[in-house]
């Protein structure tokens, strides 16, 4: 009986994702294409470990491990465990991606986490006009994010979660501070092992640089522009269609509309193999892109990734995971992620 609209919901939910994503007059309009590039703090974008990626960023519906502390705060009371975990990205012109959180559950319906985020690169050369290869100079830039979460389980098939998160960046003398918040919901739609859920990531007020630089002319300047918070609106789907002993299919798809750019459909799927080996594959698309060749309006392309997971005798879990990340003209991006129970 529960079989047929289950995959009834499960299909149709998915094929106008796909659709609005690959028809020229899409079902879900192309609301973002003129917003590209006017928020700040582009690195609170940057997925966060190898699992999720590898699935396409396909995972606020998925999100039952550690990594929910990016991408759905309501995930942390999906798996009974306390863990911690760090992710290391190699991004593109070698900057370098770096993610860390724990959770604890404090009962069985309430998880409380934390995680710290940095952005970092080399020191880069300072160049003008009359000396483009260098005065002799250097700046740093980089950025940073500390947050905190809470998750409660509302019911069973309902959990709720917030995260609270302080984000600085840096580009040499100067500073954008911003307190922003992620509001996460999950909900199990009690037909076969379909879910369903809702996250806002970043939503926060304008922020502005701080402090004095010194423009070309050689005056200096102490009033800057502001600039939005990049917030993301998020809503996924996922489903098992293969869950038996020893295997088990997830299968993902999300719609993420981002405040600075255009909307952007994800499909994701990850295989299991006894709970010890995975395979995992992704695909991005622009919404009003065709679904198979290249996104015309995007450098994200596709995903893929493997993992591991070893349990020590009932002592530890560990995990271990990678990810490759396809760009179309910027190349390729690699991610690992070490995960533990405790």
């Amino acid at each position: 009986m529960k079989r047929a609209p289950l995959h009834i919901i499960f299909f149709l939910s998915t094929m106008l994702i796909f659709f609005s994503a690959r028809s020229n007059a899409q079902l879900v309009p192309n609301l973002g294409g003129q917003r590209a590039g006017i928020s700040a703090m582009q690195f609170l974008k940057i997925g966060v470990g190898a699992r999720g990626v590898s699935m396409g960023e396909s995972f606020v519906a998925v999100a039952n491990d550690v990594s929910a502390l990016f991408w759905n705060p309501a995930g942390l009371v999906l798996f009974p465990d306390n863990q911690a975990f760090f992710s290391r990205t190699e991004y593109v012109v070698n900057i370098k991606h770096d993610f860390v959180g724990a959770v604890y559950h404090l009962t069985d319906q309430d998880v409380i986490g934390a995680s710290f985020t940095s952005l970092h690169m080399d020191d880069m050369k300072v160049t003008t006009e009359t000396q483009p290869f260098g005065d002799g100079n250097y700046f740093k830039f980089g950025d940073l994010a500390i947050a905190v979460t809470y998750s409660k389980r509302m019911t069973e098939q309902f959990s709720f979660g917030a995260t609270l998160r302080y984000a600085e960046e840096t580009l040499d003398v100067l500073k954008m501070r911003g307190v922003m918040i992620d509001l996460g919901t999950w909900y199990s739609l009690g037909l076969g092992s379909a879910r369903f859920a809702v996250v806002i990531s970043n939503f926060g007020g304008e922020v502005e640089p701080k402090g004095s630089a010194r423009s070309g002319n050689g005056t200096t300047v102490t009033t800057f522009q502001s600039f939005s918070v990049p917030t993301i609106f998020k809503l996924g789907i996922a489903f098992d269609p293969i869950n038996e002993e020893g295997h088990l299919l997830t299968t993902s798809v999300q719609l993420n509309h981002p405040n600075d750019n255009s909307e952007h459909v994800r499909f994701g799927a990850e295989y299991g193999w006894n709970d010890m080996f995975f395979l995992r594959a992704g695909v991005k698309r622009t919404i009003g892109q065709r679904f198979f060749g290249a996104d015309a309006t995007s450098e994200e392309d596709f995903a893929a990734g493997a993992g591991v997971k070893l349990h020590l005798a009932g002592i530890s879990t560990i995990t271990v995971d990678y990810a490759f990340s396809n760009y179309q003209r910027l190349g390729a991006i690699h991610r690992i992620s070490l995960g533990s129970s405790f």
